[in-house]
């Protein structure tokens, strides 16, 4: 029986084919025991009829190796197919998003330090991609964060801290204004985070976290934060660290896991060979850890970094007067082929004898269940309405009625109706809350009096477009409040 083990390969568009080849060739030649089996998915998928990109027997060997190397697939921009990459992650359950960062100076033109990683939330957040266009001039997009979502990603990175040995853990969010769902994810972390108490922890506002990445990188260690964000960051990290083209990413879930360069597919390059194939490499480096290769993930990082310390590199990272030798795609992995066995002098030399073993010993405790007294207290009516905030806030404030009164009516979450400044400029789109008017011993709403409330919007001739319940659980509120209520 071969002691091979069954990877499923993607050779995705634009530079896809290039770098995929590059990075197949070197770890044929440094003797990674892999057995291939490649599957088509992107943009010819998409172009034959297959709107989600991938199809059933492609999912069928991923669900099947449960290893995924992944080359760039294209995304179009601004409409179009949903993203595969996003669809992938989330439908493998891939919720960590790892993409480990460093600086490789002097070799990689860089002006600062870092060797740092971040620990992207991989599911949820806008990533959801539920998008409704409401009226002629306003779409929405919806966040979604959940507390299970939060509590297995900022685990992962504690433990991925904990694992490799990093000191510190600093979360990015946004709570200073989504207080919610970015406050949801700070507090999950805040709780998790003290149950690793020999790790430092810190906070940061996305913003200015964001500044302090691209300007004082060695302030940090490991990063989680939620998908977007995670997304930009890993970004600005790998370019400040010298390109985008060097840096690759693990996808990991319960069940599978997928590889692969943080970079997009290049098309306005693809077929030149100029491609750096080093963002992929390092995804498949990864790769080999994850499926306990570490000695050939070590050759394969170490003759990597000895050819970039030789000077010989691709165009993306080559500096005139420092560099020996600019070369290709295929010439780049011929000369980290021709180091194997070879060690960096002065760089540092990977070395993962410890990394598989305590990768695999991660304490990745299932979520807390949560419950909580779920009280119904009103709704939010989302209504495409052409005319004044005071004509609309004394027309809606006619329909109240089985106890629930109008309270607010707000225009892209900024109070208009009642007291509202003439100065707000308003769109199409318009939040009424009806809320109830609690009393001692008086039960919550009904869903019966929502429905009864939204029939009388209607007969009064407005047009709802969406609700929102309004609930309380155990006490406490479960929506914000409009600016300026």
């Amino acid at each position: 029986m071969s002691d091979k083990r069954k990877i499923t390969v993607a050779y995705g568009d634009g530079i896809g084919p290039e770098i995929m080849e590059a990075t197949l060739r070197i770890l044929e030649a440094a003797g990674a025991r892999i057995e291939t089996e490649v599957i088509e998915i992107g943009e010819k998928v998409y172009k034959s009829g297959v709107s989600s990109g991938i199809r059933p027997e492609a999912w069928d060997s991923l669900r099947t190796n449960k290893v995924f190397l992944k080359a760039p697939i294209t995304t179009p921009q601004g409409g179009g197919y949903k993203s595969l990459n996003v669809t992938a992650r989330k439908a493998l359950g891939l919720y960590a998003n790892v993409r480990p960062v460093q600086t490789l100076t002097p070799y990689v033109a860089s002006k600062h330090h870092m060797d740092l990683v971040i620990v992207r939330e991989n599911e949820e957040d806008l990533y959801a991609g539920i998008e409704h266009q409401q009226t002629p001039d306003v779409v929405q997009c919806l966040k979604l964060i959940s507390r299970p979502g939060c509590e297995r990603i900022v685990r992962y990175a504690f433990e991925y801290a904990r694992a490799y040995g990093r000191k510190k853990v600093t979360c990015f969010s946004k709570d200073n204004i989504m207080k919610m769902t970015d406050g949801l994810f700070h507090r999950v972390f805040n709780e998790i985070g003290e149950e690793y108490p020999e790790i430092e922890k810190d906070h940061r506002i996305i913003d200015i976290g964001s500044a302090l990445l691209a300007d004082t990188p060695e302030k940090f260690d490991v990063i989680v934060t939620l998908n977007l964000y995670g997304d930009i960051i890993s970004d600005i990290a790998a370019q400040v660290a010298g390109s985008v083209g060097l840096c690759g990413s693990s996808n990991i879930g319960d069940q599978c896991a997928m590889f692969e360069a943080i970079h997009g597919s290049a098309p306005d390059i693809a077929g030149k060979g100029i491609a750096n194939p080093s963002g992929l490499l390092n995804g498949a480096i990864m790769m080999l850890v994850h499926i306990n290769q570490p000695d050939v993930a070590e050759k394969i990082q170490n003759a990597w970094l000895k050819t970039l310390e030789d000077g010989i590199h691709t165009g993306d990272v080559y500096t005139e007067g420092f560099s020996k030798e600019k070369v290709g795609c295929a010439a780049f992995a011929d000369a980290v082929i021709a180091r194997l066995g070879q060690r960096p002098t002065t760089l540092k030399a990977a070395d993962y004898s410890a990394s598989v073993e305590a990768e695999h010993a991660f304490k990745l405790t299932p979520p807390k269940e949560v419950d909580a007294k779920k009280e119904l207290m009103g709704v939010d009516v989302f209504l495409d309405y052409k005319g004044s905030p005071n004509d609309l806030g004394n027309a809606l404030s006619k329909l109240n009625g089985d106890g629930i009164t109008l309270t607010l009516v707000s225009n892209r979450g900024v109070k208009v109706w009642p007291d509202g400044l003439p100065e707000t400029f308003c769109t199409r789109h318009w939040r009424a809350r009806y809320k109830a008017e609690v009393n001692p011993g008086v039960a919550p709403v009904k869903h019966s009096e929502i429905v009864a409330l939204l029939d009388r919007i209607q007969k009064a001739g407005f047009d709802f477009i969406k609700t929102e319940n309004l609930y309380m659980f155990d006490g406490v509120k479960g929506y914000s409040l409009g600016q300026g209520e």
